[in-house]
């Protein structure tokens, strides 16, 4: 692993994400309506779809909402489109923006002013996410499960895992793309629960910042979040 692992202090990941659970379930619910425009609403024949629904789980929405989500979604007349920006934060930190938007200029005008404000700004599709590769992620709290070290380790690799780190609170699962719904729907089999799963943007190298350099990236990090239209950030700054 390349040690970028987010999940360094989880207690306060977990203030910020009960803070902002509101808006954290409106673009989750926006992730649910694109995956059952794609593919319908039947999780069984829509893989999208049924990733979405693991990363939902893992932000603790109910089964309620997310099943009140699609069948909304399946009668919706809404329209979204993936879009994925990529550009420098301060000190040159590549960041890759992912949303989904009814409206590209306005989005893209919102974006672009936030990484302006930060000191970064927006670049070409591409100038920076040749520095990631993409990667399944699956983090399981140690806290959650009563399986040893080892035996997860053995479960997750059986199941087609890359890669398995163990840290103080919890460990960390990595898997190719193409095998992550595979290795996930395995760990859910046998009990499991998730404080993450998704497919996400790992970054190859890190880069570290001095203070006023972390304070403008944090800010930079925290206004892309207040977007609506913004659904996941990606980053190579070794928090």
């Amino acid at each position: 692993m390349s040690g970028h692992s987010k999940w360094h202090n989880i207690q306060a990941k977990k203030g910020k994400a009960d803070a902002a659970r509101g808006k954290i379930f409106t673009k989750l619910g926006r992730e649910l309506l694109i995956a059952v425009k794609e593919g319908g609403p039947d999780p069984a024949g829509n893989s999208k779809l049924k990733n979405v629904i693991a990363k939902c789980k893992a932000a603790n929405m109910p089964n309620d909402t997310i099943n009140n989500a699609i069948k909304k979604a399946s009668s919706s007349n809404e329209n979204y489109e993936e879009i994925t920006y990529e550009g420098y934060g301060p000190n040159g930190v590549a960041v890759i923006v992912e949303a989904s938007t009814d409206n590209k200029n306005r989005t893209a005008a919102d974006v672009r002013h936030v990484f302006d404000k930060a000191g970064g700004n927006l670049g070409t599709s591409g100038c920076v996410s040749y520095m990631f590769n993409k990667k399944g992620i699956i983090v399981v709290e140690k806290e959650t499960t009563k399986m040893d070290e080892e035996e997860l380790m053995m479960l997750a690799l059986e199941a087609g895992a890359e890669d398995f780190e163990a840290t103080e609170e919890i460990y960390e699962i990595t898997t190719d793309p193409s095998n992550f719904t595979e290795v996930r729907e395995k760990l859910e089999e046998a009990g499991l629960e998730f404080l993450e799963a998704e497919v996400q943007m790992v970054p190859t190298t890190t880069v570290s910042l001095d203070e006023k350099a972390q304070e403008k990236m944090e800010r930079l990090i925290e206004r892309l979040e207040d977007l609506d239209d913004v659904a996941n950030i990606y980053h190579n700054w070794e928090e």
